[in-house]
């Protein structure tokens, strides 16, 4: 590590959520159950309403803005610690999970500009973290550094080429035209140019393109590829639904966002 991410912060970043009592464990359990067996989402609606509720009533402005900066730091410290060491702990990841879903919904304090500086300083990218045994990252057999948890997002998709973009909604029209998407042009763009900013943008992927081989940047594109689906999950329920339950769209937009991202990233590099 270039400087330290000490996973004893997640202990004390838990035990502070913990003790605003806005959730309980069943709470969380009951939520992550829910949505690991493939609920729809207004199905975890009632049990997030019900956070909420407390997280208003019961938490004044301080408390709030205390609560909300933690909970968005805990996403961001787990996601990135879980993709580069080989533990699991399952209590941290299903608060990780029950967060992300918990804390879009969460309000702003009434009087906007008591939060404003603090909240605007937490990373708002959300990491989805596998819901399944943790795997260790495989890096190069040679010595890297790899920076610890990232302030603001980093990295950046060059410009795509215009004929790029054109073939990949051209793939998109022929392989899955038929699906009845509520906006198709909208989905479209979000395939062709949200989705490959977002997971260029991703610190793993980018020290895996790197530091090793095309095999494992392949295995942290796929996992940066799920965290930005995941964060796309409210506003495109449709998209989400499509990539975990269609394994022919999995398949081919993480096989179509891997050419575009690492082809991208590797003709900036040889240029520089």
């Amino acid at each position: 590590m270039a400087r330290e991410t000490d996973p004893n912060k997640l202990h004390d970043l838990k035990a502070d959520l913990d003790g605003y009592q806005v959730y309980d464990s069943e709470v969380v359990d009951r939520l992550v159950e829910l949505y690991l067996s493939g609920a729809e989402r207004d199905k975890l609606e009632p049990t997030l309403e019900f956070c909420v509720a407390t997280y208003v009533e019961n938490l004044d402005e301080d408390q709030q803005v205390d609560f909300k900066g933690k909970a968005k730091a805990f996403i961001r410290t787990y996601g990135f610690l879980a993709t580069i060491l080989p533990y699991s702990n399952a209590s941290w990841e299903k608060l990780s999970i029950f967060l992300n879903f918990l804390v879009p919904k969460l309000p702003a304090p009434i009087e906007p500009d008591l939060a404003k500086g603090v909240l605007e300083s937490i990373d708002m990218e959300s990491y989805r973290v596998e819901a399944r045994s943790t795997m260790a990252i495989t890096l190069a057999d040679e010595d890297k550094e790899i920076d610890p948890v990232p302030g603001a997002g980093g990295g950046k998709l060059p410009e795509p080429e215009l004929d790029q973009l054109s073939n990949i909604v051209k793939a998109f029209n022929e392989q899955f035209g038929n699906i009845e998407w509520k906006d198709s042009d909208k989905i479209k763009k979000i395939i062709a140019e949200e989705i490959p900013a977002k997971v260029s943008a991703d610190v793993a992927y980018q020290n895996a393109i790197k530091n090793s081989d095309i095999h494992n940047a392949r295995i942290e594109h796929d996992r940066a590829l799920d965290r930005v689906i995941l964060e796309l999950l409210s506003d495109h329920t449709e998209l989400f639904k499509q990539f975990n339950d269609n394994s022919s769209f999995r398949k081919w937009l993480a096989d179509s966002n891997f050419s575009t991202t690492y082809k991208g990233t590797c003709s900036e590099k040889s240029q520089s």
